[in-house]
């Protein structure tokens, strides 16, 4: 109920200032469980992707954001709650697996459930490579892996900017990623890695994002150390990157304007 709430208010309002648009979206099951494996490239993806959404998107979130204090965080932690967020604490050494059983039983329920394969938002709007954990949950669940591709919410919110500023976002939906064909090898972490690599050159194709491989966590720390900036790697898997370019929204006279979502 206050799921709906939430895209009937604050919905409305993020469309009327951000006129967000979504291409792709006939590729989200009508029912059934799957896997959103997104980018990560600012705090309000996870305020836009649930919204733009037809059906309601559950996803992890560092425990932080729950934890604010004054009234922008409560204000905070009352709005990822609204939109579905479990926050997590990513310190402990159980983080990840309490992570995947979360993830596991909200499939095993036949809902969505979303994850960031980068494990923390881009330093600076490039792709970065990604965490096994979506690998393991493909596997274990069955559920296919839907990638999608945040657009421009770097550019609406920069790093370390509080309100975000009033700029198109888009929202691109991929094809569903079947990957039976390893079921049984979770174990496996070499399968792990390819499975992972397959899903972030989908989001580098998606999203026209140049690739780095290197965790975008430890590119963070480069960063903080005053390190040189990382440079970019031609894709996932040692593979050629992809001929593509970042998404644009479409053009008005094209009708393709995303419509409202439809209630959860």
């Amino acid at each position: 109920m206050f799921y709906r709430f939430m895209k009937a208010t604050l919905g409305t309002l993020l469309r009327v200032f951000y006129q967000p648009w979504i291409r792709g979206v006939e590729n989200v099951p009508k029912e059934g469980p799957a896997i959103m494996a997104s980018n990560h490239l600012a705090v309000i993806d996870s305020f836009f992707l649930p919204l733009m959404l037809p059906r309601s998107l559950v996803f992890l979130g560092k425990s932080d954001y729950m934890t604010g204090r004054g009234v922008r965080g409560r204000l905070v932690a009352w709005f990822m709650r609204g939109v579905g967020m479990i926050p997590v604490d990513r310190t402990g050494g159980k983080a990840s697996e309490a992570a995947l059983q979360t993830g596991l039983k909200r499939l095993a329920d036949g809902g969505l459930f979303g994850i960031y394969p980068e494990g923390t938002r881009s330093p600076d709007g490039r792709l970065y490579r990604g965490k096994t954990g979506v690998a393991r949950l493909a596997l274990e669940s069955g559920a296919p892996v839907i990638p999608v591709a945040m657009v421009g919410t770097n550019l609406a919110q920069p790093i370390g900017t509080r309100i975000p500023r009033l700029r198109r976002i888009g929202v691109v939906v991929g094809t569903p990623m079947d990957f039976s064909r390893y079921k049984g090898m979770e174990n496996d972490r070499f399968v792990l890695r390819s499975i992972t690599d397959e899903i972030l050159y989908e989001l580098m194709r998606l999203s026209g994002q140049e690739y780095v491989d290197m965790y975008a966590s430890t590119a963070k720390a480069r960063l903080a150390a005053g390190q040189q900036a990382t440079t970019p790697t031609d894709a996932p898997g040692g593979r050629a990157a992809p001929e593509v370019e970042v998404p644009v929204p479409p053009a008005p006279e094209d009708g393709q304007e995303s419509p409202p979502a439809a209630s959860a």
